[in-house]
């Protein structure tokens, strides 16, 4: 049986690093065991990058700086050579993983191949129009022309049930929606002890303290003021509170915490990219902190569990759709006051601490490999449905 080719579509790719980038590149990855495998994506203006590093194909198109958001706008109808190699590949299915420009054009080649597209929700789509235009009369204008691209897709996947559900009621999705894990590469790490040594030496940080932690883009869409606020009410701790990550809102985060007096609590650490080295960051927290309201499924949430660290969420929130509250994780009211609290409670209970960082490791770790098998069977069946 030949290889099938596989087009993988996103609007913003490495050297920027996000939760989707790494699903694109954990399934492009994997997926070139069983298939020729196209990553479609935008060169970022401005920036160095070497496409030889990856075991799959990255073809780029030009894209403009957005001054008001992190990311690059993609320009793919305007690249000649960019689209002549796209002709190039004989795909036999497309994967779209964000709904803007390459996204469409993705739909348009496929339907004008006859070939099926798949697309999957992976962000709350309409908290980000909002935060860019002020306006929400724009953002749902974005939103009617996201629902109408992904109308015109064959399928569409989605991470958990409440993500599902906020596309469906709340933007109007009409069709069924798929479930589709994510994963993690992210491997535990055996010697716990060791790792946490570690990153107390490169920080020095007293083996007596508790270690707080969040991963991620410094974004106040992650509801980052919410662990500032809640950090400068917890007085009866020793804690380190490590922030690794960086963004559009690094200044907001410093001033911050200078305003509440807690540069001697919380360390910023800046983006980690070794996975190792960041796996020991994991290893070495008592707790994860991850607050957002906004992410669907964020791959941090997996990569602390993978680690036996669970995660304090905020309550209601379509990350921790399966997390089960004291079980595998814990939560809280979207209050300094409940947050702050709630930290407390977790560290001083150790027992409990213990039990629910079993099973946040047993429940919630799930391997990239396992999870990309299942989607490479997902479009063999896409793809034969559709040559019947």
């Amino acid at each position: 049986m030949r290889k099938i080719n596989i087009g993988l579509f996103i609007d913003t790719y490495f050297p920027m690093i996000d939760g989707v980038i790494m699903v694109v590149d954990n399934y492009a990855k994997r997926l070139s065991k069983y298939a020729n495998v196209y990553v479609f994506a935008p060169r970022i203006p401005k920036t160095k990058y070497n496409d030889s590093i990856f075991n799959y194909k990255v073809i780029r198109c030009k894209s403009i700086d957005i001054s008001f958001i992190d990311y690059a706008l993609p320009l793919p109808d305007f690249d000649k050579k960019f689209k002549e190699k796209l002709n190039n590949c004989n795909l036999d299915i497309i994967h779209i993983h964000s709904p803007a420009t390459i996204g469409n054009l993705a739909v348009k080649y496929a339907k004008k191949r006859n070939i099926p597209v798949i697309a999957t929700f992976h962000s709350q789509y309409r908290k980000d129009f909002y935060r860019a235009t002020k306006s929400k009369f724009i953002s749902n204008l974005l939103i009617r022309k996201v629902i109408k691209l992904y109308n015109n897709c064959n399928e569409c996947w989605t991470m958990n049930n409440e993500i599902a559900r906020i596309f469906q009621e709340e933007y109007g999705y009409k069709k069924n929606i798929k479930i589709i894990n994510n994963a993690t590469d992210m491997k535990p790490i055996n010697n716990k002890k060791e790792a946490r040594k570690n990153v107390c030496k490169k920080h020095g940080i007293d083996n007596n303290h508790k270690i707080l932690l969040f991963v991620g883009r410094i974004n106040k869409l992650k509801n980052i003021e919410l662990i500032v606020e809640s950090l400068r009410l917890i007085d009866n701790i020793n804690y380190k509170m490590l922030f690794i990550g960086n963004g559009q809102d690094d200044t907001f985060l410093n001033n911050l915490i200078t305003k509440y007096g807690l540069n001697d609590k919380i360390i910023m650490c800046g983006r980690v990219t070794d996975r190792e080295e960041l796996a020991k960051y994991y290893a070495s927290a008592d707790l994860f902190l991850f607050p957002s309201l906004y992410d669907s499924n964020s791959l941090v949430q997996l990569e602390a569990a993978s680690q036996k660290t669970p995660t304090l969420f905020v309550e209601g929130s379509a990350t921790s759709a399966r997390v089960i509250p004291e079980v595998d994780g814990f939560f809280a009211k979207n209050s300094p006051k409940d947050y702050s609290k709630k930290i407390i409670e977790i560290i001083q209970d150790k027992e409990k601490l213990k039990k629910v960082s079993e099973k946040a490791y047993e429940d919630l770790y799930i391997s990239w490999d396992d999870e990309v098998e299942r989607v490479y069977k997902e479009y063999i069946r896409i793809i034969e449905s559709r040559e019947k």
